[in-house]
Parts: structure tokens; sequence; C-alpha cells
């Protein structure tokens, strides 16, 4: 389970928000929502402790993330509104040094089998520079099919994503969330996700 208490952050002299609470159980998606600037993608980086909150605190499974670290990134799978690829590596180099860094080295085949499912097999080996952006949006994305985490937050996973890839990655949620995952998402778009809980959070100073 994730759950926050009473978190708060701020940038600069400004508080983006405060009194942030919620658990998250297994099965569940929470929708991150909020108008540009509320602080949505910064109560992202809180929830992956990739950031200090101003106060408050982020548990897993009833611990503090901060004692934890190790473990608790070893459940966890962030993507951010960044791609976060190197654009002279290819696709497929991309990938399989992301699952490097999160301890599970995908071989070969694994990473494009995740290329196929995101349709991009025939770009496998192009360098990431080549791409259009919604490919590299899904280059990013094919870590959803690699993923061991049980939690994922995703900061505008549909960035840049046409009507058929939205399906795709809307469809590949549900099946995590359906085997006991959970997700955290921003999104400006209204997708169906199926899911066995649904929480909406609104982030208000």
């Amino acid at each position: 389970m994730l759950s926050a208490k009473d978190l708060a952050c701020t940038r600069g002299d400004r508080l983006l928000f405060t009194q942030v609470n919620f658990q998250l159980h297994p099965g569940g998606l929470l929708y991150v929502l909020g108008e540009n600037g509320s602080g949505k993608s910064s109560l992202l980086r809180i929830l992956c402790g990739l950031s200090p909150p101003e106060q408050g605190s982020v548990m897993w499974n009833g611990e503090d993330i901060r004692r934890h670290a190790d473990a608790y990134r070893a459940e966890l799978l962030y993507i951010g509104h960044l791609n976060a690829l190197k654009d002279d590596l290819s696709a497929a180099e991309n990938l399989r040094i992301s699952s490097c860094v999160t301890g599970h080295d995908d071989g070969a085949d694994r990473v494009r089998a995740a290329l196929h499912a995101v349709r991009l097999a025939r770009c496998a080996d192009l360098p990431v520079r080549n791409l259009s952006q919604g490919q590299k949006r899904r280059v990013a994305l094919a870590s959803l099919w690699l993923s061991q985490a049980r939690l994922w937050i995703l900061d505008e996973p549909y960035s840049a994503l046409d009507a058929a890839a939205i399906d795709l990655m809307a469809a590949r949620i549900g099946e995590h969330l359906a085997s006991g995952g959970m997700a955290v998402l921003t999104t400006h778009q209204e997708v169906a996700i199926p899911a066995a809980g649904i929480q909406e959070l609104r982030l208000t100073p």
C-alpha cells in the first residue's frame, strides 16, 4: 500500500499544495489533477522519493520511504513527463540501459518484444534522435512491458501520443492493475482505464 500523510510542497517562497492525504491499495488507480503550476509533477517526484516534501511523509506498506529507500525503489517504476532517453543510442539500447538501472537486465528478446508491443519493432535499432516525439514517448513507455514493479508513477503518459497509442497504454495500465499493481498518474486527457478502485486528488494551495 502507498499512502501520503499531510504532504506539503513549496517552490521558492510559493506554497504549491498542503495537507495532501491518500491511501492507494493493490488494484487501485490515483489520478492527480490540478491546473498547470499546481504542483502535480512535484507531488509525483515526492512520491518517488526524488524530492523531499516541505512537510509530511510518504509511506510504503506502513514504512517511511526515506528509511527504506532501496527496497521502495525496487517496487517502483517512474516515467516523468520528459522521456529521459539518450539521442545517440537506439531505442533498444535505451530500454536495455533503463532495465539495467532498475536492477533487471532484460535481454535483447524481451526488449524487442516490448518495442513490438508499442508498435516500434522496425525502429528498434534506429538512433532515438531520428524518431518523432510520439515515437520517443512510446520508447519510454515500452518500459511498462518490461517492468516488474508493483507501483507505477506516470507523469502525463499520453503526451504526444495518437489515439491508438493512448488506447494501447491505457490497456497496459489496466492489465497492471488487474494483476494487483497500483498506479499514480497525471493527465489532461480523459482516458478510461479499468481499475478496482479509482481515486482523484485535486491539488490546491
